[in-house]
């Protein structure tokens, strides 16, 4: 595993949070981003915030990054994949971001309940909740290169 660095440019942020956003602006700025993401997040307005989420590919999703298709793994039952799909659109729906959450080589069966555990909670609680999943992938996205 590789140690958090001191300073990440802005591509190389961009890659680990699959594009190029308020957030990755603001983690570049900063010494030890990964480790010190939490204070740049409480920094963004909510626009900034889930524009960081709707950067990340959906679970489930057809066109993936070589990253992103890696670390959801195969595709599961079709079934699953329709009530992945399905509950992927109602999240985006009642909360107005994507639905994130780190795989962690979990099989998509997993992540549905997650998922549907998920739409249970306030908005305020997703925001907070996908910000932090999405630093945890990129950190591990980052330890695993």
């Amino acid at each position: 595993m590789r140690e958090l660095p001191r300073q990440l440019s802005v591509e190389q942020l961009a890659e680990l949070f699959e594009g190029r956003t308020r957030l990755v602006e603001a983690l570049a700025q900063r010494e030890d981003p990964l480790g010190n993401a939490s204070d740049a997040i409480a920094g963004l307005d909510e626009a900034d915030k889930v524009e960081a989420l709707n950067a990340h590919p959906a679970i489930g999703a057809t066109h993936l990054s070589e990253r992103s298709a890696s670390e959801q793994g195969a595709t599961a039952d079709p079934v699953v994949m329709t009530e992945l799909a399905y509950l992927n659109q109602v999240y985006e729906e009642k909360f107005g971001f994507r639905f994130v959450v780190f795989v962690a080589g979990r099989p998509k069966v997993e992540i549905l309940e997650v998922l549907r555990e998920r739409l249970e909670r306030t908005r305020e609680e997703e925001l907070e909740t996908g910000l932090e999943e999405l630093v945890a992938i990129a950190s591990d996205r980052y330890q695993r290169s």
